[in-house]
């Protein structure tokens, strides 16, 4: 079992940014792909990154690349999701996800251990 527990979410204005952080327990997240999701009022939940086990392949949706950077720190059991130039757009509930598996990424909608979400509101 993996508990995945995020933070960093807040307020901010169109233009600025905001860092995600998921804290792992449980299991070392160095065999885990890692993902982030979000999920906007009224709407489903929608895929916004992944990265590999090992950091070196990320997938990003079309809307947030080039301005979220997914990223992890293996040896603190930490996944990120650095967000830049936010929009109103981006206002969601973001949820972190996880899925044992080595090298390269699964599907979007594969992830096994869910996050219990933090909300991101970016006012214009």
């Amino acid at each position: 079992q993996v508990q995945l527990v995020e933070a960093g979410g807040g307020l901010v204005q169109a233009g600025g940014s905001l860092r995600l952080s998921c804290a792992a327990s449980g299991r070392t997240l160095s065999l885990y792909a890692m993902a982030w999701f979000r999920q906007a009022a009224g709407k489903e939940r929608e895929f916004v990154a992944a990265i590999s086990n090992n950091g070196r392949t990320t997938r990003y949706q079309d809307s947030v690349q080039g301005r979220f950077t997914i990223s992890r720190d293996n040896a603190k059991n930490v996944v990120y999701l650095q967000m830049n130039s936010l929009k109103p757009e981006d206002t969601a509930i973001y949820y972190c996800a996880a899925k044992a598996y080595i090298s390269g990424l699964p599907g979007h909608y594969a992830y096994d251990y869910w996050g219990q979400g933090t909300q991101v509101t970016v006012s214009s």
